[in-house]
C-alpha cells in the first residue's frame, strides 16, 4: 500500500505541472482566475480610490504570465496607468501586490501626439512623440536631463517593443503638477514618456527599478485583440504553481 503511494506520488511529480490541468474547462478556469482576482482586489488598502476593477485584472493577468515567463523581480510591485481617465486626474497607481496596498496614486502624463486632456492615440514608431500601450519590464536608473530616469523595456511587439529605442522612459516633469493644469486646463504632455511628479521621482523611480511590472491601459480594440499578456488561461497555470508566491 505504502509503495503504491510513494509510486503514485512519483508518476504525479514527473507529470508536467501545466498538464495537470489541461482537461479543466476554459470557463471554469477563467472563473477560478477571475475568484482569485477579485479576492486580491478586494483585500487593497488604499487611502485614496482604487484602480477600476477591469484595469486591475488586467493587470494583474499581465503580471501573472511575465511571472510565468521569469521577467520580473520577486518584490511583487505592479504599477497601473489609466489613459481612459484625464490627464488632470491621479491615474497611476503603484500596487505591493504581497501586501494589498496601494503604496503610490498620482498623476502621470501622455505624449503630446497621444491627445491633449485624454490619450486617444497610441503608438509604437519612432519619433511620434506618443504613448504606447502594454506591459513593460522596468529596467535600470540613469541620471538624464531630466535628472533620475528609468529605463522601460516594452514586451509586448507591435505595441510598445521598441520603447528603449524610442528613449520612452520614466522621468519626472514640471509639467506633471496641479498648478500647470490650472493654468491651461489639462497637464503638460511628454515626448511619449510616463512623466510623474518631480517630487515624487526619487521615492518611485528607485521602488520600481529593475524588473517590476508596469501596464499601461486603454481599450484599444487592437490591443485588446492581439494581446498575450492577457491571456487567461496561461495566467491561472501561474495561479496554480506549486511555487508560486504573489
Amino acid at each position: 500500500m505504502i509503495r503504491r503511494t510513494i509510486l503514485s506520488f512519483l508518476i504525479v511529480a514527473l507529470v508536467p505541472y501545466s498538464s495537470l490541468f489541461a482537461n479543466i474547462p476554459v470557463s471554469e478556469k477563467s472563473k477560478a482566475l477571475s475568484s482569485y482576482i477579485e479576492n486580491n482586489y478586494a483585500l487593497l488598502k488604499s487611502a485614496g480610490p482604487k484602480p477600476e476593477y477591469e484595469l486591475f485584472k488586467k493587470g494583474v493577468i499581465g503580471y501573472l504570465n511575465l511571472k510565468k515567463q521569469n521577467k520580473l523581480a520577486e518584490n511583487g510591485l505592479l504599477t497601473l496607468i489609466d489613459f481612459r481617465m484625464s490627464s488632470n486626474k491621479k491615474r497611476l497607481w503603484i500596487i505591493d501586490l504581497k501586501t494589498h496596498e496601494v503604496l503610490y496614486h498620482t498623476l502621470v502624463a501622455h505624449g503630446r501626439n497621444s491627445g491633449n486632456e485624454f490619450a486617444e492615440k497610441f503608438s509604437n514608431v519612432p519619433n511620434s512623440n506618443t504613448s504606447s500601450l502594454g506591459f513593460y519590464v522596468t529596467g535600470e536608473t540613469y541620471s538624464g536631463k531630466h535628472g533620475l530616469s528609468l529605463r522601460l523595456d516594452g514586451v509586448e511587439s507591435g505595441f510598445n517593443n521598441n520603447a528603449r529605442d524610442r528613449a520612452i522612459v520614466m522621468h519626472g516633469a514640471d509639467y506633471v503638477d496641479k498648478s500647470f493644469t490650472k493654468n491651461y486646463g489639462r497637464l503638460g504632455r511628454s515626448f511619449g514618456c510616463p512623466s510623474i511628479p518631480m517630487g515624487l521621482r526619487e521615492e518611485i523611480i528607485p521602488l520600481i527599478a529593475e524588473k517590476s511590472c508596469l501596464f499601461i491601459y486603454y481599450p484599444d480594440s487592437e490591443y485588446l485583440q492581439n494581446s498575450s499578456l492577457i491571456n487567461e488561461e496561461v495566467a491561472y497555470e501561474e495561479i496554480h504553481s506549486v511555487s508560486y508566491l504573489l
